[in-house]
């Protein structure tokens, strides 16, 4: 099955291939990009290799349609959200996938194993993130904000280190903040949907 990096977005503008290899020249990363399936300028499948020729990752693009791949996708996060927390963030994102228009999945490979390869999944994930006004979902983490901040708790038990998350406050708006992941304290208080104490607000 492997590890998948999504990006849900709201507006579902062509992104040809060109633009994704004009990203990667911008902040001189050196990969290339085949099409497995379709066209430079609307195809559905990509497949990222490194200046080595070794497969990193591929990427599928589904529009989200009533019957294809795209709203199955959208019917079972539903479905795997629904007891997770903060229930905040769970209402949130119920109503958020109503609007997704497209989901793009990475298909992350074992051979993305350095900061060169994790680099040009950023840079791509960023360059679509950004075209189509979404949101990001990763495997065994859970989901981001428009901002990119994390708001669902889908970690395992024994995940530590410093984190970028955020709540909904009681005017409905997000706060960011940066929390310790592997504090307990500080995690009841995200479950709860508030700023943990001892939390950096950013």
């Amino acid at each position: 099955m492997g590890y998948y990096i999504r990006v849900l977005g709201t507006t579902n503008p062509t992104i040809t291939v060109d633009n994704l290899t004009d990203a990667l020249k911008s902040e001189r990363l050196k990969a290339s990009i085949e099409i497995d399936e379709g066209t430079p300028e609307n195809w559905t499948q990509l497949l990222v290799k490194d200046n080595d020729d070794r497969d990193l990752f591929l990427i599928e693009k589904n529009e989200v349609i009533d019957g294809k791949l795209g709203q199955g996708e959208i019917e079972e996060f539903k479905e795997e959200i629904a007891d997770c927390k903060p229930t905040s963030a769970v209402k949130w994102l119920l109503d958020y996938f109503d609007k997704v228009k497209v989901i793009y999945a990475f298909q992350i490979l074992n051979s993305v194993d350095n900061d060169e390869s994790w680099n040009i999944v950023g840079e791509l994930k960023n360059k679509i993130w950004s075209e189509t006004n979404g949101i990001i979902q990763a495997d065994n983490e859970g989901f981001s904000n428009e901002q990119g901040y994390h708001i669902l708790w889908q970690f395992n038990d024994n995940v530590s280190g410093p984190w970028y998350m955020a709540v909904k406050d009681s005017s409905g708006s997000f706060v960011n903040f940066k929390m310790d992941l592997g504090d307990k304290k500080q995690r009841k208080d995200f479950f709860d949907g508030r700023v943990p104490k001892g939390a950096e607000l950013v």
